[in-house]
Order: C-alpha cells, then sequence, then structure tokens
C-alpha cells in the first residue's frame, strides 16, 4: 500500500504568496498604464494650448474663427470663421460649419497639428477633445478645452493634478453643481485654454 502525500502548509504558503505577488504585479501595472493616461491628457491640455498661441501669434486670429483663413491657408472661404474673437459651435459638435469644428482644420491645415479635415481628435480613453468659447459647469468666460467621456475616477485624477478635484470648483470642471465625482459615472471635463 502506498503512503499518500500531500502538500505541506509551507508548499502552500509559497504558492499563495507568488501568487499575491502575480496579482500586484498586475495591478500595479494597470495604475501605471492609467497614470501614463491621464499624463498624455494633461500633455494634450499644453499641446493643444501652445497649437492655439502659435496660430494666433503667426496669423493674428484665432483657429476656427479667423475670418480670413481663406487667404492664410488657401481654404475655402466657406472655412472662414467671423473674426468676432470666440470659438462659436459646441465643443462635441459634428457640424463642419461650426467654428470649434474650423478650429481643427485650422490648424491642421496650417501644419500645426497633425492631420486633415475638422475631426476632432481622440484622448486617450477613446472620448473627444473639443473646444469652443463659453463657460461650461460655472468655469469663467474664454476658451475651453473639453474632455468628452471619461469615468468618473479618471476624470477626478485629472481634476487633483491640474487642479482641486472638485468637480464643480476651480479651473477643471466636470460637472456644474456635484462637489465629488463617481467613480463610475462617465464625465466631459473642461478647462480653459
Amino acid at each position: 500500500m502506498q503512503k499518500q502525500r500531500g502538500f505541506t502548509l509551507v508548499e502552500i504558503a509559497i504558492v499563495l504568496v507568488i501568487i499575491g505577488l502575480l496579482l500586484g504585479g498586475v495591478l500595479k501595472g494597470r495604475e501605471l498604464i492609467q497614470n501614463a493616461k491621464i499624463s498624455n491628457l494633461e500633455k494634450s491640455i499644453k499641446e493643444i494650448r501652445a497649437a492655439l498661441y502659435t496660430y494666433q501669434d503667426r496669423f493674428k486670429a484665432l483657429p476656427g474663427d479667423d475670418k480670413r483663413a481663406d487667404k492664410h491657408l488657401s481654404l475655402a472661404s466657406t472655412d472662414n470663421g467671423n473674426g468676432n474673437g470666440a470659438i462659436s459651435g459646441n465643443w462635441a459638435s459634428t457640424n463642419d460649419t461650426d467654428e470649434s469644428r474650423k478650429f481643427w482644420k485650422h490648424l491642421r491645415t496650417a501644419g500645426i497639428i497633425s492631420g486633415s479635415g475638422y475631426e476632432q481628435p481622440n484622448h486617450t480613453f477613446g472620448g473627444i477633445i473639443g473646444v469652443y468659447t463659453r463657460a461650461p459647469y460655472g468655469l469663467s468666460y474664454g476658451h475651453v478645452l473639453c474632455f468628452g467621456g471619461l469615468r468618473g475616477d479618471v476624470a477626478l485624477l485629472l481634476d487633483t493634478r491640474l487642479d482641486d478635484g472638485v468637480p464643480n470648483t476651480g479651473t477643471v470642471r466636470g460637472h456644474a453643481t456635484q462637489t465629488a465625482y463617481a467613480p463610475t459615472t462617465t464625465y466631459n471635463v473642461c478647462t480653459q485654454l
């Protein structure tokens, strides 16, 4: 008759430690990836702000609002803005006649950012990036950059890195009245350019 042999407590403990280390590594890896994506959002703000200023320095007009874009960029006159100093249209517009969409075309045609056409770029979490001149969520009036479709946990981290971490105060806003980000709720987060 053979004697049955099971695992010793030491062997089980070693396996559990290894599993714990693997799980910890996976979770830490996810956190690192998410932090890198949020850093990319911050970088996008700086790049779009720099593109806006570059266009203004070069053409003495706002991209999208440039009433002489046909002369500056050899575009059709229908791509001109009205020159009133504001980027009209909703930041998430799908209407190519809105200055908020012409913004991207002017920057791309000027060679300041990559791509072509009116399409808003997507951010690292998959939503769109848009601009316009308005005061969403209680921000002061001015040119605003918005990131669409950010989960609450991501919005909180971005807001905390750039501002105060509260969705209805400061220079980064995710809601007009809510005082905390709900982790699983989706937000459009805006900041001034």
